[in-house]
């Protein structure tokens, strides 16, 4: 029977990749759409029907989104300890139903308390998908990097439709259907997991199986309940971002300390150099997120006023390319992607992970220029060019190929197996800092428009992307300066 797979089973797996896979990717496929669509939609929901100004929305934003990974860092350690990746996600997925069907209910008045409810529930869900990815492949199996790409890209085909369909129902139709697909879409990854679940073995179960059942499930229920409780606080701290920037420092805090501890735990100088130069990847993500996230924050409100709706000949709605065309072109560009790496290492010329992490920061650098440079495409009005705004969104995407799937697969390869869900917490958690401060990036990019014209908009905006292809541009130097020293904290893992 399925349900009977052992692990060794599952990991001996024939061809490029395990079956297994395709279930996982398809579960957050689902979610992706979710995301996605949530994310998209944020600062256009709370300009146009909540009436912040754009400098506020950015702070919301950044806070929002901040909370949502920070969450994960949490529920990964929750399913690392006490309830497995299988119940953690099942917990989180139904949370995040709950939370889009409350503001699907009443968007404009239930808006904050729908979102704590989905900063609970990604949390739980998010980090483990990843994780049962990682516990597919033995340690040293080859695949692995290309198991993790053929899972980003499958993902975001959720992502895509995501972007899309959301906010064209809520700018078009109804709020109310945006929300609710959120939830409908939610709801089917669920279904999808219970259906496939028997498929994984022994992956994702309870790490306290040894455990009375009684036991067990009296954490279990604390895990819940405890859960269920932060809600309120969660929404207090929303709404009032310095609260946010409050909570950030404090679980910031507490992460390093919780790492340096399990660190210390760990036996062997060899592991422990490992877990630091996974350290050192995790820090570099932070970085290139803080510049990357404007795509839902600054990018998005810049997309409402600054851009036409001509897009190759064809009419289609700015904040529906912006919400989009990553995830497209990520599904495009990621299997020519990992042709040329696996091209690259038959020549014996493949770049080491390092190196293409700071590659990575050099593209998103080259693609914060183009968002600059489509300020000489305007008109006198402040409108300008879709086109070569889609096309920086292209060689951002080069720059996140570059490092996102790498760097998922690069944690698993640097940390012990019972460290995964911590790992892929913090990993996540450096998402929620770069998130966090992304919204201030973003607001001070607003805050910089003292005029109240479509062009003085698009001055400020086009001048803050120029000073963030600055930012990224020096990252990815430092980066690759450093990979000789980096390199011998990784020893052999490549």
């Amino acid at each position: 029977m399925e349900q009977n797979l052992t692990l060794e089973q599952i990991q001996n797996f024939e061809g490029k990749y395990p079956k297994q896979l395709w279930y996982l990717f398809t579960v957050e496929m689902w979610e992706r759409f979710c995301f996605y669509g949530m994310r998209g939609v944020l600062t256009f929901f709370m300009v146009d029907q909540l009436l912040l100004k754009e400098t506020a929305a950015n702070l919301q934003y950044g806070a929002i989104q901040a909370f949502v990974y920070a969450f994960t860092f949490i529920g990964g350690i929750f399913a690392d300890k006490i309830l497995g990746f299988r119940k953690s996600l099942f917990f989180g997925g139904v949370i995040m139903i709950l939370g889009n069907l409350l503001i699907a209910f009443a968007p404009q008045h239930l808006f904050y308390y729908g979102l704590a409810f989905s900063i609970i529930g990604t949390g739980f869900f998010k980090p483990n998908i990843s994780s049962m990815v990682g516990e597919l492949y033995h340690e040293d199996d080859p695949r692995r990097d290309a198991g993790y790409g053929l899972f980003y890209a499958g993902i975001n085909v959720g992502g895509f439709f995501g972007g899309i369909l959301c906010i064209y129902l809520g700018k078009y139709y109804s709020w109310q259907l945006c929300f609710l697909s959120a939830a409908v879409v939610m709801a089917l990854g669920l279904i999808t997991f219970l259906f496939t679940k028997k498929y994984l073995g022994p992956i994702g179960q309870s790490p306290l199986l040894e455990l009375p059942a009684s036991k067990r499930k009296f954490k279990e229920i604390a895990v819940y309940v405890c859960s269920l409780l932060s809600i309120p606080f969660i929404f207090i701290m929303v709404k009032n971002t310095d609260y946010t920037d409050y909570f950030m420092y404090t679980i910031g805090a507490i992460a390093i300390i919780y790492f340096g501890y399990e660190v210390m735990k760990i036996v062997g100088a060899s592991a422990k150099k490992k877990l630091l130069a996974a350290f050192v990847f995790i820090f570099f993500y932070f970085v290139f997120n803080a510049i990357y996230e404007q795509s839902g924050g600054s990018l998005s409100l810049f997309a409402k006023d600054n851009l036409r709706s001509d897009l190759l000949g064809f009419t289609i709605d700015p904040n529906a390319v912006n919400n989009s065309s990553n995830t497209l072109f990520v599904i495009i560009l990621s299997p020519l992607i990992g042709l040329l790496w696996l091209w690259m290492a038959r020549k014996k010329i493949e770049p080491n992970t390092l190196i293409k992490f700071g590659i990575g920061f050099l593209f998103l650098s080259a693609s914060f220029y183009i968002f600059y440079y489509t300020k000489f495409f305007a008109n006198v009005d402040g409108i300008t060019s879709l086109n070569v705004f889609t096309f920086a969104y292209f060689v951002t995407t080069i720059g996140e190929l570059c490092l996102g799937p790498i760097g998922m697969s690069i944690i698993t390869k640097l940390s012990p197996k019972k460290l995964f869900g911590m790992m892929m917490g913090l990993w996540f958690l450096a998402s929620a800092f770069g998130q966090w401060a992304a919204g201030k990036l973003g607001a001070e990019i607003s805050e910089s428009n003292t005029g109240t014209t479509l062009l003085s908009k698009l001055q400020s905006y086009t001048d803050g992307y120029y000073q963030l292809a600055i930012y990224a541009l020096v990252a990815g130097i430092v980066l690759i300066v450093a990979s000789p020293i980096l390199k011998k904290l990784m020893q052999e893992v490549k």
